[in-house]
């Protein structure tokens, strides 16, 4: 048991584990676009793990060192694309950073997350573009649509165990819960579809095991399931393709 407290303290709770489950999706699909590179790998992993801290800091009394933090990583990730990469790089890293901070930034009158229904697809939007546009030459609209979709998805969730505790509207609020999960079994759907046609045989196949268990968590989604089986399982969802994919690879040789 204190085992399991400790990992949920320095791990989930922590940001570390959303940043590195949004990290390996990123890389399945460098894998598969055959881009992969250590720095970019790198580099996906402090910026997802930097903008997690910033909005999980907001209004708390540790802001103002993760802020620095922020500033610290910034650099870093500056300093990674520029000794690696080139300055097309970087604008794309500036903007999703950018979108980032339009999220969830207590300075703004109004920011993203406050905006009814907006924010599920807004996520999916910037862990769309790290998967289709941050990591490759040039923008990859299938992988667009898949990561948007499949990620969008795994949102309706978390909006399905805060539906309680939001302060504004959500789509479990508005159309309720089992309707909300009609809308995310649709959008893993078209994931589905989208991966079979357009994904090398081996990531398509991957992907779809990802999605068996993604409809099953989906279905057994309710807001008084334990936080556990959101920040962890529902989570591990955007790692499974890369883990399945690691599985064939193993058994392949």
């Amino acid at each position: 048991m204190n085992c399991l407290k400790v990992l949920k303290k320095y791990v989930i709770d922590s940001q570390l584990y959303v940043s590195l489950m949004g990290t390996v999706f990123a890389v399945f699909f460098m894998l598969e676009q055959n881009t992969f590179r250590f720095p970019s790998t790198l580099l996906i992993f402090i910026t997802y793990f930097s903008g997690y801290l910033y909005t999980k800091y907001q209004n708390t009394k540790y802001f103002y060192k993760i802020l620095l933090l922020n500033i610290v990583t910034g650099i870093i990730s500056a300093a990674l694309i520029i000794f690696n990469h080139n300055e097309i790089r970087l604008v794309k890293w500036f903007v999703i950073v950018v979108l980032g901070l339009l999220y969830n930034s207590f300075f703004l009158e109004t920011y993203i997350r406050k905006i009814p229904l907006l924010k599920v697809f807004y996520v999916g939007l910037v862990w769309a573009l790290v998967n289709s546009w941050l990591t490759l030459p040039e923008f990859n609209l299938p992988i667009s649509f898949i990561s948007f979709f499949f990620v969008t998805a795994l949102v309706l969730p978390f909006d399905i165990r805060d539906m309680k505790s939001d302060t504004i509207q959500t789509f479990p609020k508005l159309i309720g819960v089992q309707n909300t999960k009609y809308l995310a079994y649709l959008l893993v759907f078209l994931a589905c579809i989208l991966s079979i046609f357009y994904l090398k045989i081996q990531f398509a196949a991957s992907f779809f095991l990802t999605l068996i268990f993604t409809f099953i968590l989906i279905y057994f989604s309710k807001n008084t399931n334990k936080d556990s089986y959101y920040s962890f399982w529902v989570e591990s969802c955007s790692g499974l393709p890369f883990l399945f994919l690691i599985i064939y690879l193993y058994l392949k040789f």
